[in-house]
C-alpha cells in the first residue's frame, strides 16, 4: 500500500472513530467531522508496513496509531488519551 492510501485510509478511521464514539456537540463542533479534520502528525512506512499517528481538531487530548501489517494485509487501530504532561529541567 503506497503511503497516500495509507494516509487517505488512516484518516477515514480516525474520523469514523471520533464520529460514532464522541458527542461532539459538547466541544461546539459539528455533529460530524470530517478526514480533512484529522491530520498525521508521524508517518513511517518500512519495507511493507506503514505506521502513522494521527490527532483531529477536537480538543479532546485523543490520539490515534493506524499500522498497517503488510504481510497479513491487516490494519491496526489504536486510541489513545493524553491524560499526564510534565516537564524536567535537564542539567547540561
Amino acid at each position: 500500500m503506497d503511503n497516500d492510501k495509507f494516509v487517505e485510509l488512516c484518516k477515514e478511521k480516525v474520523a469514523d472513530y471520533t464520529n460514532t464514539t464522541m458527542n461532539l456537540s459538547s466541544v461546539n463542533l459539528p455533529v460530524h467531522i470530517s478526514t480533512s479534520d484529522v491530520y498525521v502528525v508521524w508517518l513511517n512506512r518500512t519495507l511493507q508496513n506503514n505506521k502513522a499517528l494521527l490527532s483531529t481538531i477536537v480538543s479532546d487530548g485523543m490520539y490515534y496509531e493506524v499500522t498497517y501489517n503488510g504481510d497479513k494485509n491487516e490494519l491496526y487501530f489504536d486510541a489513545y488519551s493524553h491524560i499526564h504532561n510534565r516537564a524536567f529541567k535537564l542539567d547540561e
